[in-house]
């Protein structure tokens, strides 16, 4: 009877303790985002599971005003991404971090001088999908969502 008891209490822990481990893995952690100006906004600026970590869309708008910058798709690109370096640097990561971007551009005809800007922050070249919608919101030109991996210590490989 002890045996029994104690092969149960045995396969209790292994079960519980395999179980708890499958879940921390899989733990989905919406972070609270780090401007104070958007904090009742229905969105998470990043959604962590695991070590990867899952950028809401950001257009480019100076957050200190809440207003569009001025100057055109250059302009708005570079603060656009300068915004998502601001997300991944309050979560402890870099562009290098990024593995995939989602480029959305309110006219097709301004890739060109998007990509110019693009190419400088990304030297490592994330995977992209980049299309046009007819309209973005605060009429923005452009608007980037990405994901990024937080390393566990090893080194990425580039070939």
């Amino acid at each position: 009877m002890i045996r029994i008891l104690a092969i149960i209490c045995v396969a209790s822990f292994f079960i519980s303790y395999t179980t708890k481990a499958q879940e921390s893995a899989g733990d989905i952690i919406f972070h609270k985002t780090h401007e104070p100006k958007k904090e009742n906004a229905p969105f998470s600026d990043a959604v962590q599971v695991g070590n990867l970590f899952f950028l809401s869309g950001q257009v480019g708008m100076d957050h200190k005003i809440r207003k569009l910058v001025e100057g055109g798709i250059e302009a708005e690109t570079k603060q656009t991404l300068e915004n998502i370096k601001e997300v991944l640097k309050h979560h402890n990561l870099k562009m290098d971090n990024v593995v995939k971007c989602t480029v959305i551009l309110a006219d097709i005809n301004d890739f060109s001088a998007f990509n110019e800007v693009y190419k400088t922050y990304f030297p490592k070249k994330p995977a992209r999908t980049t299309f046009s919608a007819k309209g973005l919101a605060v009429g923005a030109k452009i608007e980037i969502e990405c994901i990024a991996v937080k390393n566990s210590g090893k080194k990425s490989i580039q070939e």
